[in-house]
């Protein structure tokens, strides 16, 4: 079984597998999957605008991404972009530093943003600001999404939201006035609704105008710039004569149910299951029924510390390389060698090789690491992209277009952009742990509980590097401190039926009612990681996870 990582050479644990023969691999995305799938179904696949088009821009949208946090080339074209006139908006549960910039900032309940969306989208057609020519010509499954949003009324959408209605409306005409981006975050597509909530939005998008023209667009994720390269020649995976897969977010209850045959040996290469696994409880469950466990890595992980061999990986400036961005910009760069890895560290392309040798598979490994790179970048050349011209600029463009869908031309069966969510009830476009699908779990365990990317860190990977040593931070909305006696510095226990996480609380002074947030990726040694409380559940696509889709109770403790 494999857990398999990204960048050029990342690839290369590919290659070794399916030369094997075939492995349990794994399917979907923890990360980004429900979101990836959803566009992919609507416009054929997951594109988005070039950052340079945000100058086109009169309206932008930040929707569940505080980008001051995780993206902060992009908080510089914001800042930018409104400097120059562009009117910024942001979406979210919780005031984040984004926000703190914007002309308006929209909170919305926790796991709603789908229904938002369906909102917006009634008020639009209201006020007669769709874009009808879009929609005739353009358009597969108008109908299935009018009938949809026209099953709830606006007052409806605005109490189980808690959005007013009067911010809705607002949301409406700012999208009736083109060009409109929308920069969409990761997290509100981890829920069991996570799917239908991008193409939600999506819809919101394609819809009022905005989609395939500059300064627009339903920005989430940006394939076309991976898809610039052909791994086939690197990964073979015309070798691979057999396996079978698990989802990303089931494979602690994949590994413990397998069999004919059981997992027996696991590789983790580049990736803390048992940090970054959702249901922590399980993920240890599972990963200790393991006879043999395998980890590469740069870090003494706590998946590391199960594993029976450790290989030291190299990091990224102790080898050379070539990078590229799967979410934001379409540039490829070149990362040089600046250091020779410390001990017994090798990069991972020659731990694969030297696998290769052991087991039989020498010849498919018999390359120098200048000669893999060249292999992975064989079909750039066509573009006048090759390794030496990248050694010497360090970076190159690469052939995307910088405006996705401007030709109407959807990479879809029919042609068209296809409002893919089938379901006939707006049930189905709620979170799995929310009040209004299990009010009896919501009377148990009040509170939604996020798990947001960490600001010093790359989920877990340096926690280990801060000084003073990190702990578990609680950000609990005012309300929930008032209604539970909390103070800032307050000890507090959360937990949930799947587990328990103590730590130090401090007051988000604006935020959503009701929220709590533990950031991910903090270790067991710690004090972490908060996936003790979050469920191992598949999104409505069934390529996602449900982190974010999370119920849970807090008290303050001695």
């Amino acid at each position: 079984m494999i857990m398999p990582m990204a960048d050029c050479l990342s690839n290369l644990n590919s290659r070794f597998f399916n030369c094997f023969g075939g492995v349990t691999e794994l399917t979907g995305s923890i990360c980004w999957g429900a979101g990836v799938e959803a566009q992919c179904r609507d416009f054929g696949d997951a594109y988005s605008h070039a950052p340079s088009d945000l100058a086109y821009s009169r309206n932008i949208v930040i929707w569940g991404r505080n980008v001051a946090r995780t993206n902060m080339h992009l908080y510089e074209n914001l800042r930018k972009a409104k400097a120059d006139g562009a009117r910024l908006l942001v979406i979210d549960p919780i005031f984040n530093s984004t926000a703190k910039m914007a002309d308006e900032y929209i909170s919305v309940k926790p796991g709603y943003d789908g229904l938002l969306a369906a909102g917006i989208l009634k008020e639009l057609l209201r006020l007669g600001l769709e874009d009808r020519e879009f929609i005739e010509n353009h358009m597969k499954g108008s109908t299935d999404l009018f009938e949809l949003i026209n099953s709830i009324s606006l007052e409806r959408i605005s109490e189980m939201a808690e959005v007013p209605m009067e911010s809705i409306t607002m949301l409406a005409k700012v999208y009736g006035q083109p060009p409109v981006s929308t920069m969409l975050g990761l997290g509100m597509q981890r829920y069991r609704n996570g799917g239908s909530t991008i193409s939600l939005i999506s819809a919101l998008a394609a819809v009022s105008g905005n989609v395939g023209i500059q300064g627009g667009g339903a920005n989430y994720a940006n394939r076309q710039v991976g898809q610039s390269f052909d791994y086939e020649p690197l990964t073979m995976p015309h070798r691979n004569t057999g396996g079978r897969s698990f989802t990303m977010m089931k494979q602690a209850e994949g590994i413990l149910t397998a069999k004919d045959p059981e997992i027996k040996m696991a590789f983790v290469t580049c990736g803390n299951p048992l940090t970054q696994l959702p249901d922590t409880n399980k993920a240890a469950k599972a990963f200790s029924s393991i006879k043999t466990l395998v980890v590469v890595d740069q870090f003494m992980t706590d998946t590391a510390e199960l594993a029976d061999y450790v290989l030291p990986a190299a990091a990224p400036f102790e080898m050379e390389d070539i990078y590229y961005s799967s979410m934001y910009h379409h540039y490829v760069n070149h990362g040089p060698k600046l250091a020779d890895p410390p001990g017994e560290a090798k990069p991972d392309a020659w731990i694969w090789t030297e696998l290769a040798a052991r087991l039989g598979m020498r010849d498919d490994f018999s390359f120098s690491r200048e000669e893999m790179l060249k292999l992975g970048m064989s079909s750039m050349e066509k573009h006048g992209i090759n390794l030496d011209q990248l050694r010497l600029e360090k970076y190159a463009e690469l052939p995307v277009d910088v405006v996705p869908w401007h030709d109407r031309k959807f990479k879809t069966r029919s042609g068209k952009y296809e409002f893919s969510y089938s379901g006939k009830s707006i049930s189905l476009l709620l979170p799995n742990e929310t009040i209004w699908s299990n009010p009896v779990l919501a009377e148990k365990y009040p509170y939604s509980l996020l798990s947001i990317h960490p600001l010093r860190s790359n989920h877990s990977q340096h926690y280990h590097l801060f000084s003073p040593e990190p702990s578990v931070k609680v950000e609990v909305s005012a309300d929930v401190a008032a209604e539970k006696g909390i103070s800032e510095g307050d000890r507090v226990r959360v937990w949930n039926g799947r587990g328990e996480l103590e730590g130090k609380a401090s007051i988000m002074k604006k935020a959503h009612r009701g929220t709590i947030n533990v950031d991910e990726g903090l270790s067991r040694r710690f004090g972490g990681p908060v996936n003790v409380l979050t469920p191992d559940l598949e999104s409505d696509n069934g390529m996602g996870s449900t982190l974010y889709d999370c119920l849970v109770n807090i008290e303050k403790i001695g």
